[in-house]
């Protein structure tokens, strides 16, 4: 019998394409070892994403592709995850103890971004990572509210900020530092200050995924994250209608003039679906999310239904993450958080934190 090489091995698992990836796993460089004794064949892949709802079934996959190959009596597939911190743009200062930023953006309000935002961040953890959220909106933090946290941070020395850690995720939020009906009546240059301090001097602790809720529109804010925060992906939020997806089109071209990668858009409020019949119904159209990533060339990475549930959920500190975590609604957007951070996991990584830094002293 003839010996079953490395290559017959990879050519069976380059059968499988891996649907977050969308690519195969050798092609991805996933595939890290791959050892052979007779006919027993062992195979480790590293998944550069968190995917803890989906671990079982790739190795499950992976391991029927190998042993399909003639003389295989027996195939065991290890899968690991290593998420590493991916490259934003130039000339930007890292954020200690942040791997990776991604921002949450939308071209208008109303079309529940924040709602989005928070269940991206609790299906990312849910998933393996550890994760925080930035409330980038000064004017109206709802962050707080929609985690169920009112507490106010801790500071140990007096000039930084422990992160409010709520169902598991950390976050900060100028919502925690001011009554929840007080009107922050700032001016642009205030504001940008505001952010710039909530998201540096804020302890951050060894986060993979740092989700950063921006205010609708493109506007001093935006800018600022643009030029000051290192940014390694964006996702748009819009629902069907034209209108929306006029403004999210601008939202999406600013991120491409600043060059910060867009990693997908999200459509919400897809579909409603009658808590009382179940009729389907398309309130705001139909299909327009998938015209804008077709239009533009990003990644559509799912829809979510207009459900009481979410809202409901969300209004009441304990969002269908981690109310519902079985639910279908859960789920999907457990989907849309693995498609994000495959899509990231992709990107260009950033050595920058693991080189030395070199100081010149005077003896």
């Amino acid at each position: 019998m003839a010996e079953i090489s490395k290559l017959q091995v990879e050519t069976a698992i380059k059968s499988y394409t891996d649907p977050y990836l969308e690519k195969d796993l050798v092609s991805a460089g996933a595939v890290k070892d791959i050892k052979i004794d007779g006919g027993k064949v062992a195979v480790t892949v590293s998944l550069g994403f968190p995917a803890a709802g989906y671990v079982a079934d790739l190795a499950k996959e992976v391991k029927a592709k190998v042993e399909t190959i003639n003389g295989v009596s027996s195939a065991e597939v290890t899968v690991n995850v290593n998420i590493a911190s991916h490259a934003a743009q130039k000339g930007i200062k890292h954020v200690k103890g942040v791997k990776n930023i991604i921002a949450v953006a939308s071209g208008k309000g109303g079309v529940g971004k924040s709602t989005t935002a928070v269940n991206l961040a609790l299906a990312l953890q849910a998933e393996g990572a550890t994760v925080g959220i930035l409330d980038a909106d000064i004017y109206g933090p709802s962050q707080p509210r929609m985690l169920g946290s009112n507490a106010k941070p801790d500071s140990q020395d007096g000039q930084s900020l422990e992160p409010v850690i709520s169902h598991g995720i950390q976050s900060m939020s100028i919502g925690y530092l001011i009554e929840e009906e007080t009107p922050m009546i700032w001016r642009g240059p205030m504001v940008t200050q505001a952010l710039d301090q909530l998201l540096n001097d804020t302890n951050w602790r060894e986060v993979d995924y740092l989700i950063i809720d921006l205010p609708p529109g493109t506007g001093d804010t935006q800018l600022t994250l643009a030029q000051k925060v290192p940014v390694s992906g964006a996702v748009i939020v819009t629902t069907p209608q034209d209108i929306a997806l006029l403004d999210a089109r601008k939202g999406l071209k600013m991120f491409e003039k600043v060059e910060v990668p867009v990693l997908g858009i999200i459509e919400n409020m897809s579909i409603h679906i009658c808590s009382k019949c179940g009729h389907e119904e398309h309130i705001f159209g139909q299909g327009g999310g998938q015209r804008m990533s077709d239009d533009y060339d990003v990644a559509f990475l799912g829809a979510l239904p207009l459900d009481i549930s979410i809202r409901e959920q969300a209004d009441s500190g304990k969002p269908t993450v981690v109310n519902d975590p079985q639910g279908r609604i859960a789920q999907i957007y457990r989907e849309i958080a693995r498609r994000v951070s495959a899509k990231l996991s992709l990107r260009a990584k950033d050595h920058s934190t693991k080189f030395p830094k070199i100081v010149i002293q005077n003896n």
